[in-house]
């Protein structure tokens, strides 16, 4: 079984110009349409049984819809929604308990499109939140190739939150792109066997050693097979995951293992 814990999917409607405007903010390469259909084929080409796909709330007003439409969407063709929530959303609580009862697994947070430092009170705020209602936290880790002027999300602020909120986050909180998009010998040293899960996103053929390495020390029981599709191609990720200097435990507990005990299945 292959469980890909990070993708992106965008509503039919918008799909298309939501994808031209990353395309070009980013200056990256979409390989898919961005649209929950186009997923779908990708998963059966490439023989991923399961997808999580992470919304991004940009503004506050559009925490609700977000929530409500991936509540109707969870779990139809194979596909997990998670929920999300912006730092700056009034009802915070209200939110995470919608989130809650809808049976979501938890939220998607990326501090440089929401414009919040990782180690924000509000932050901590949903933090916690989440931790108490038994929802896994997934961040956006690292620097965005989109906002490369300003990190917010570095391996320190990760640091200073898991020292303030002690053992409350322990296991619930996923560290995209493996701790740090762009520093994973910083996550080596800094985060590595602390009781966090990382996803592979985008991060297994620009770091293949450093990834392995990290594997290693960190455990493969809390690490996440993960792609970022439609920026990544999911076929080639798992050739690539299977080709890693790992055993097959290894690579078992980072292909489906450990995301099948986050999403109960």
């Amino acid at each position: 079984m292959v469980i890909d814990f990070h993708t992106h999917t965008y509503p039919d409607k918008i799909a298309k110009s939501t994808i031209d405007f990353l395309v070009q903010k980013g200056g990256i390469k979409n390989h898919r349409e961005g649209t929950l259909a186009s997923l779908v084929e990708s998963m059966h080409r490439s023989g991923v049984d399961y997808s999580v796909s992470l919304p991004v709330v940009t503004k506050p007003s559009q925490t609700a819809t977000v929530n409500r439409i991936s509540a109707e969407l969870n779990g139809k063709d194979g596909v997990f929604f998670s929920g999300g929530i912006h730092p700056d959303t009034e009802n915070i609580e209200e939110t995470l308990d919608f989130i809650k009862n809808a049976g979501l697994h938890g939220i998607k947070i990326h501090p440089d499109y929401q414009g919040v430092y990782f180690d924000d009170e509000r932050y901590i705020r949903i933090l916690i939140g989440c931790a108490e209602r038994g929802l896994y936290v997934t961040t956006h880790a690292g620097m965005d190739i989109g906002f490369p002027e300003d990190t917010h999300c570095t391996v320190d602020m990760i640091v200073r939150v898991l020292d303030e909120l002690g053992p409350i986050m322990d296991d619930k909180l996923i560290l995209a792109h493996m701790g740090s998009f762009d520093k994973p010998l910083e996550v080596l040293e800094k985060i590595a066997g602390r009781k966090v899960y990382l996803d592979t996103a985008v991060m297994l053929d620009r770091f293949p050693e450093e990834c392995t390495a990290l594997i290693k020390k960190h455990g493969s029981d809390r690490v996440l097979f993960a792609t970022d599709s439609p920026w990544a191609d999911q076929a080639h990720y798992v050739e690539v995951l299977r080709s890693l200097d790992l055993t097959d435990e290894e690579k078992e507990n980072i292909l489906h293992k450990n995301a099948e005990r986050i999403l109960g299945i």
